[in-house]
């Protein structure tokens, strides 16, 4: 017979309704994810969430969504990619709101769309590798009294793969355009301490491969170097390269 393909993938809200905070009901104020299936007779039961980089102001939706996605489907991983909230119109915490969701659907869902509940990741490049490192440092095990299924689940990413992530805001390694865009140039210390990920992480912090590139002047790879300093000091296993 036909070798199957993958189903063509579809576009779900993250939120039935209006999304909590949202400020309007225009394309901007939707975030959704597009859920990439690998053909079933491939699947592993993993599955990704996928976080395009864009500086917290726009998403890189081809090169850091939709290829990355088909490129998972091809190793028979599922993608989701995430559009979260962004500026001008947004600020923490609407980002980490929309990627917190997005995992504990998957995981809410998961025996619908063939992935095992505990092997669900997030993946991240540039200012989306920031808020996929937030999610990875930030997360809580639901709300078990939530009237939706989805509210009662778990936010933790079972591991994170972050490529050229943005995660330290108060270093001279900061990319000062996605901080300015997720908190504001006149941002309380402390909410740049709380969203400075390197100084968030635990011994509870997902599993994480890193990718860098020496060359990168836009994020310089002392993100990655500083995060995983932090997992290896509690005790995470990490893989990093640059």
């Amino acid at each position: 017979g036909a070798r199957s393909a993958s189903p063509e993938p579809v576009v779900e809200l993250l939120w039935p309704g209006e999304a909590p905070g949202a400020i309007g009901r225009e394309e901007a104020d939707i975030p959704t994810l597009t859920i990439y299936l690998p053909p079933a007779e491939k699947a592993t039961g993993t599955g990704v969430v996928i976080c395009p980089g864009g500086g917290y102001h726009t998403l890189a939706m081809d090169h850091e969504g939709h290829q990355v996605a088909r490129w998972l489907n091809s190793a028979g991983v599922a993608g989701f990619i995430l559009k979260y909230r962004h500026a001008p119109r947004y600020k923490h915490p609407r980002p980490l709101q929309d990627a917190q969701r997005a995992i504990r659907m998957v995981r809410s869902r998961a025996s619908e769309w063939n992935v095992d509940p505990n092997r669900i990741g997030i993946m991240g490049f540039s200012a989306g590798g920031h808020l996929a490192s937030t999610a990875g440092t930030h997360f809580d095990s639901g709300n078990p009294h939530a009237e939706d299924p989805i509210e009662q689940v778990s936010c933790r990413p079972d591991f994170l793969i972050l490529v050229y992530p943005v995660i330290s805001l108060t270093t001279k390694y900061t990319h000062v355009g996605s901080r300015n865009n997720l908190i504001g140039k006149d941002a309380d210390p402390e909410l740049r301490e709380y969203l400075s990920n390197e100084k968030q992480v635990t011994k509870e912090t997902p599993p994480t491969f890193l990718m860098h590139t020496s060359g990168d002047t836009g994020v310089p790879a002392e993100n990655s170097v500083l995060f995983y300093l932090a997992l290896r000091e509690a005790g995470v296993p990490a893989e990093m390269h640059i």
